[in-house]
């Protein structure tokens, strides 16, 4: 059995979902084969020389439940694309290339974060692209952490400003993206985050029936994905332990 899970934006400032996640480590992950996190796991990420000391009591968590046996994957996110080695390393978890195939129950599936499916959303692509190439990665790498800092902060602050003003159709996926992608990858299903949109899409690809899985984001309540003999089951459950 895997367990999926994306878009949980950690942050001291909402220890409701803090609280959540570590109970989930605690109860449901350790019976889990692999952990997949798929993105936006933290709320900001300004380089693993920065880590508060938050982010270290996550890597710790992490670690355990690592080190008691369940495999860990991590995916960038939009928000903590910054996440390296450093913390990967502390964390006893593998870092993901965006988008990864892996065989579930036999089958191939593809796993993203989903932001790249955004076609109509120009803008953001324009600034995606800008801060994923290599060099831009390393300028931001090296600039000071303060710096960092307000840069975060700035394109945190612009990203919900113009999300608010944009269409529903504009940040949500690009149907054609999501077929193109799937038929150049050879899969029928695809799991991603990123849109705080939880269902189970069915579509086509190349003429076979395909169905495109999105995770949902802990906000009000949580979500897991459970992937197991019986099949893809996603369930939202409740922040605050019982």
């Amino acid at each position: 059995m895997i367990l999926l899970i994306s878009d949980l934006h950690l942050e001291e400032k909402r220890p409701d979902i803090t609280r959540a996640f570590l109970h989930f480590l605690a109860t449901r992950a350790p019976q889990a084969e692999a952990l997949y996190i798929l993105g936006d796991f933290f709320e900001v990420w300004i380089g693993d020389d920065g880590m508060t000391p938050f982010q270290h009591e996550i890597a710790g968590a992490l670690r355990e439940l690592s080190d008691a046996g369940t495999h860990i994957y991590l995916m960038h996110g939009n928000r903590d694309f910054l996440i390296g080695k450093a913390f990967c390393r502390e964390a006893g978890c593998t870092l993901l290339s965006d988008p990864h195939k892996l065989q579930v129950n036999g089958e191939p599936v593809l796993l993203m974060h989903g932001d790249s499916l955004c076609t109509l959303d120009v803008g953001y692509m324009k600034l995606r692209r800008w801060l994923r190439n290599p060099l831009s990665l390393l300028i931001l790498r090296n600039l000071p952490l303060s710096t960092r800092q307000k840069l975060a902060r700035k394109l945190r602050n612009e990203s919900r400003a113009q999300t608010r003003m944009k269409a529903s159709e504009i940040v949500d996926v690009t149907p054609q993206e999501v077929v193109k992608v799937m038929a150049e990858h050879s899969v029928r299903t695809l799991i991603h985050g990123h849109t705080h949109r939880p269902a189970v899409h069915e579509l086509e690809v190349n003429g076979q029936p395909a169905r495109r899985i999105v995770l949902g984001d802990w906000d009000r309540q949580g979500w897991a994905l459970q992937v197991d003999e019986t099949g893809f089951n996603q369930a939202p459950f409740e922040l605050t332990p019982a």
